[in-house]
């Protein structure tokens, strides 16, 4: 079994998922007592989301390359950076070491492509649905058309991502929010939706909505496991 290098923290109730899925993915393969093999390097989610929306995203790329050369040294054969946003300096980050990087968006990608989506809607941070990192790769690498929603709603998104989401704080009347922003982007022909921020699912749920969700924590663990027990 490899053993999985994460960069966490941003935030911890996320990482905290990643730790779980992961875990639990092993012990379905594996069956008796088996866990992962994992290395946790977590980070102070507040200077991160400070330098965020300051535009400092090279103070970021240098905080998160350290982590993975601690994860390196710890002995990680490969790592996951555990946000979607975070990803915008992910090529940085696995310039800086030589085990390699399980990027988030290839593995929402390859599971897409599995599932024959073309058009796909996209909810995370501002960073992630305004900024080309996360879109283009899925539409240069997967041939996947994004679709995000309106700036308001953007705005909304974003809000209770940060307000809420990472402090932990689960509101009824935000996920009412959250389905609305669903079904728009579903009526413009969203054959669903990825759960582009590692804390969302912590708020919408399958049984929420007819309409089909990514919750790229879960793919992005999902992969981590298959990888980790690969020869």
């Amino acid at each position: 079994m490899k053993t999985i290098g994460l960069i966490g923290g941003m935030s911890w109730e996320s990482t905290a998922n990643y730790y779980q899925l992961i875990n639990q993915g092993i012990k379905q393969h594996l069956g008796g007592l088996h866990s992962a093999k994992v290395v946790l390097v977590s980070v102070d989610f507040a200077e991160i989301e400070a330098l965020q929306h300051q535009g400092n995203w090279q103070k970021t790329a240098e905080i998160l390359c350290d982590a993975a050369k601690s994860l390196e040294v710890a002995g990680a054969d490969f790592f996951l950076i555990c946000t979607n946003t975070m990803h915008k300096v992910a090529s940085q980050v696995a310039s800086a070491v030589t085990i390699p990087l399980l990027h988030i968006a290839d593995a929402t990608g390859s599971q897409l492509n599995s599932n024959n989506m073309t058009r796909i809607g996209l909810l995370g941070t501002k960073f992630t649905m305004q900024q080309d990192f996360y879109k283009d790769r899925l539409s240069n690498n997967f041939s996947i058309e994004v679709l995000v929603p309106t700036e308001d709603e953007q705005e909304i998104v974003h809000k209770v991502i940060y307000q809420e989401l990472c402090l932990g704080v689960i509101k009824d009347q935000s996920r009412k929010q959250y389905l609305e922003i669903i079904n728009n982007l579903s009526q413009r022909g969203a054959q669903g939706i990825i759960l582009g921020c590692t804390e969302i699912g912590l708020l919408i749920k399958a049984s929420h909505t007819q309409t089909t969700l990514y919750d790229t924590t879960l793919i992005h663990a999902q992969a981590a496991v298959i990888e980790s027990l690969k020869n």
